[in-house]
Order: structure tokens, then C-alpha cells, then sequence
């Protein structure tokens, strides 16, 4: 019997990329998952792809905390306990800061951090009654690196670090894990939030370029599976993973 087999889940960003192929890695392990994202059209066609797996799904923006709640509440009502919640949404507009885009930097803050704030705010209660949890977050090869054109992203995933190791310290003893997993470039539709036409196109012509260049979203489900199926005695803090002919 998987280690997975009927783990309560909760993946937020779920309609494309990580969070959709984790989804289905989950699902074929026998998680009984709750999906969450903006698009309803792309969760209903993920939800039918998956017809043997026990999988609800609602919709809701990260950003927003009552709807996050929502979803939170959703899987508790449904199955009366939440094992896992996995933080996958986020954003990455990419320009010098020099180009003052106050929109965009909002957005990520709002998506990318708040994000995740919201997302352990809302499960907390819920895991520290059971005194058992994990919560997973994604963050990136730009949670340890900081680059030209992306200080702002690389700022979001710095604090999502510092966030979840702070989680680890003050939950510990609650019995709730915390890990990060931090991919490099990863063929998703990521690239499609730069709304620089040049830096767009530079992204996908990486994704674009073969092996050993860009990870596969599977990749990374294959990661976020490792981590939920080790024992509650072990703590993954932290996967760092990226593809073999990355420089960064």
C-alpha cells in the first residue's frame, strides 16, 4: 500500500503545470484530493481525467483569503481532517526595478506570498488539533539565487524560505512538517505571466530548448510525492532540484 494511500490533500494552483501533474501523481497514488485554482474550466477537465481518483474541486484565488478558507473548510467538512496542503500558485513578471511596475510587483507579493500566508493560515487550526500536518510550498531555484530582471520575484521566494522554516520552528512540536521545494526551469506555463514580449519569448525558447534545459511539471510532482510519503518522524525541509544543464 502506497504511503499516500488516502492522504487527505489540498493543492492550490492546481489547474496547470506542478500543480496539475501532482494532482494526477497523487491521484494514481490514492490521495483523496481537494484541487484549487482560478480556472474552473481547466479543474472540471482535470477532475473528468481522473474518473477512478476521489477528487473535488472548487474555485479560488489565493490572493484572497475567504476563499482559501473556503477550500480548507471544504476538505475538512468532506473528509473531517486535512493532512496535506500544498501551496503551488504564484506569478513571474520579470523587469528591472528601474522600470517602477508597482502593478506587478503587487501581484506578486499578493500571489506569491500572501498566497502562501493564507494558505497556512487557514489550515493551522485544523492540523494543530490533530496534532499531524504538512505543509508544502513551492518555491524556486530564485529562493537561493537572485538574478537581473528579478529581484522583486526572487524577493517573493526568499520570503516564502524564510516563511516556511519559520513554520517549522513554531510548529515542530505540533507534529506538523513543513517543506519547500525549489525547482529550476521547469516547462510550464509560467512564462506566460512575463508580460515583457523579449523576456517572455527568451523564457520559452528555454523551456523549448531539450533535455537537460527545463524540468518536466512530473519532475516536480515526483518531488512533492517523496516528500508527503516519508514518515511523520522525518522532515523534509527543503528540495532543491533542477535540471542537469542549468547554469543558476
Amino acid at each position: 500500500m502506497s504511503a499516500i494511500q488516502d492522504k487527505v490533500v489540498i493543492i492550490m494552483g492546481a489547474s496547470s503545470g506542478i500543480g496539475e501533474a501532482t494532482a494526477k501523481k497523487l491521484a494514481q497514488e490514492g490521495a483523496k484530493l481537494v484541487i484549487a485554482a482560478r480556472r474552473e474550466d481547466r479543474l472540471k477537465s482535470l477532475v473528468e481525467s481522473l474518473p477512478n481518483a476521489e477528487v473535488s474541486y472548487a474555485v479560488a484565488d489565493v490572493s484572497n483569503k475567504e476563499e482559501v478558507q473556503a477550500v480548507v473548510d471544504l476538505a475538512a467538512r468532506k473528509y473531517g481532517r486535512v493532512d496535506v496542503l500544498f501551496n503551488n500558485a504564484g506569478v513571474m513578471p520579470t523587469a528591472p526595478l528601474s522600470e517602477k511596475r508597482f502593478d506587478e510587483w503587487r501581484q506578486m507579493l499578493d500571489i506569491n506570498i500572501m498566497g502562501v500566508l493564507n494558505g497556512i493560515a487557514a489550515v493551522l487550526p485544523i492540523m494543530k488539533q490533530q496534532q499531524s500536518g504538512h505543509i508544502i510550498s513551492t518555491d524556486s531555484v530564485a529562493g537561493h539565487a537572485v538574478y537581473p530582471g528579478s529581484a522583486v520575484y526572487c524577493g517573493t521566494k526568499f520570503a516564502v524560505r524564510a516563511i516556511m522554516e519559520g513554520l517549522r520552528q513554531e510548529e515542530r512540536e505540533n507534529n506538523i512538517r513543513s517543506t519547500i521545494v525549489s525547482p529550476g526551469a521547469v516547462s510550464t506555463e509560467l512564462y506566460t505571466t512575463i508580460n515583457t514580449p523579449e523576456d517572455r519569448e527568451w523564457v520559452k525558447n528555454l523551456m523549448d530548448t531539450g533535455e537537460g534545459f527545463s524540468l518536466k511539471s512530473s519532475d516536480i510532482a515526483d518531488a512533492v510525492a517523496y516528500a508527503i510519503s516519508t514518515p511523520e518522524t522525518v522532515a523534509v525541509s527543503e528540495i532543491l532540484i533542477r535540471p542537469t544543464k542549468q547554469v543558476i
